[in-house]
């Protein structure tokens, strides 16, 4: 007896951990800091840590009440119908709920690369294909609607990252109208806004609900998550924000109680704990700033809680840097073998990256724009 074929399946690669790198390398993991995996440099929601001490004692229930509960308060927060919210374990449960309610088999995705993996995981779980379009490095990652449209040819769920992950691009609702515009009636466009707290963008939330001069749409959903601003990301907690046409889909597509107890009461206490938010935000803007202004290589503009820097050879600064006690994502997984991403940390941390780097590039005697690296879009991409 054996698995069906999984030889298309890329397998999961999540950042490495502090205890992880230091019992590799026989350290102490306090000698370490990790900026590899976009996480919350202020930890979760305060609000959210006393949640789960409190709700400990309960989780011998089912979270129908709590469940029902974040669901309302997620809908009120973006004025939505409480049937369009669909709580998930995690932003990638959401990714599987909106196949499993669009995909017959042979179905295809298009799916952006360099991105996050789990969409076309997904996909295949699901019995659908996968086809890619490319966010182009020679055009500093730029997201338009023409650079989906030339290479789509029906697909039933087209995948926007946005801030996208690890170039850090954003697209504007009006190119997300445009790509939705262009696509036929049967294609779904989901907008993936896990670091949309961190940019200077409008939810495309608005284009389901009709708002702020758009049309409303049956045609896109948005994906969010309570990992990044709000710090949960140990709990798995995420939803979609789906058009009111596909409510009812989600009682036939969900898992029983989608979230946990504990997911559901943190996120009731995170969802209104904004002065952690704001915190977390603004944390994030003056480190990308930092960063961008002071790292001896090219860094693109991002609007996520990270930054993208181009250092020539990924893998041997990234290393290096270990070596250094600070841990950063090696980019060659998302078929950028030329950069490193750098999760924005707190300022002490940033600006020990930020000397790290430095010094590992001048040591190293890289000169990151002048390498000719070459991008292989076929490489295996993988997650935050």
């Amino acid at each position: 007896m054996q698995p069906r074929d999984l030889s298309d399946h890329v397998a999961y690669e999540a950042g490495r951990g502090i205890e992880e790198v230091a019992r590799e390398l026989g350290r102490d993991p306090s000698e370490f800091i990790k900026l590899a995996s976009n996480e919350n440099p202020h930890g979760p929601s305060p609000a959210a840590a006393v949640a789960i001490r409190e709700t400990a004692s309960s989780v011998s229930s089912y979270p129908k009440a709590a469940h029902a509960d974040l669901t309302t308060a997620v809908a009120d927060r973006w004025g939505v119908g409480d049937e369009q919210v669909w709580l998930a374990n995690g932003g990638d449960g959401a990714i599987d709920y909106l196949h499993r309610a669009a995909l017959e088999p042979a179905d295809d995705v298009l799916v952006p690369t360099p991105g996050f993996a789990y969409y076309g995981m997904s996909s295949r779980f699901h019995h659908g294909d996968v086809r890619e379009y490319e966010l182009s490095r020679a055009d500093d990652f730029a997201q338009e609607a023409d650079a989906v449209l030339d290479v789509y040819d029906g697909e039933r769920v087209i995948w926007l990252t946005s801030p996208h992950n690890p170039t850090g691009s954003t697209m504007s609702l009006a190119e997300i109208e445009r790509l939705a515009e262009g696509t036929d009636e049967d294609t779904l466009v989901a907008v993936d806004e896990a670091y949309g707290e961190f940019a200077d963008r409008d939810s495309a939330v608005a284009l389901i609900e009709g708002r702020d001069g758009f049309d409303a749409r049956d045609d896109v959903a948005v994906l969010r998550t309570f990992s990044k601003a709000y710090g949960l990301a140990g709990v798995r907690l995420g939803y979609a924000v789906v058009p009111a046409e596909w409510a009812d889909a989600y009682a036939r597509v969900n898992t029983p109680f989608a979230a946990s107890e504990l997911a559901c009461r943190a996120g009731l206490a995170a969802i209104d704990d904004d002065e952690h938010v704001r915190r977390t935000v603004e944390t994030a803007r003056e480190s990308r700033a930092y960063m961008r202004e002071n790292i001896d290589t090219h860094v693109w503009e991002s609007g996520g809680n990270f930054a993208l820097a181009a250092v020539g050879d990924a893998t041997a600064v990234s290393d290096e840097m270990q070596e250094r006690g600070v841990i950063v994502r090696d980019c060659s997984s998302f078929g950028l073998p030329g950069c490193v991403r750098i999760t924005c940390g707190t300022e002490e941390e940033t600006e020990r990256a930020v000397e790290t780097l430095n010094d590992v590039l001048d040591d190293l005697a890289v000169e990151p724009e002048s390498t000719g690296e070459s991008e292989d879009p076929d490489a295996e991409v993988a997650d935050p």
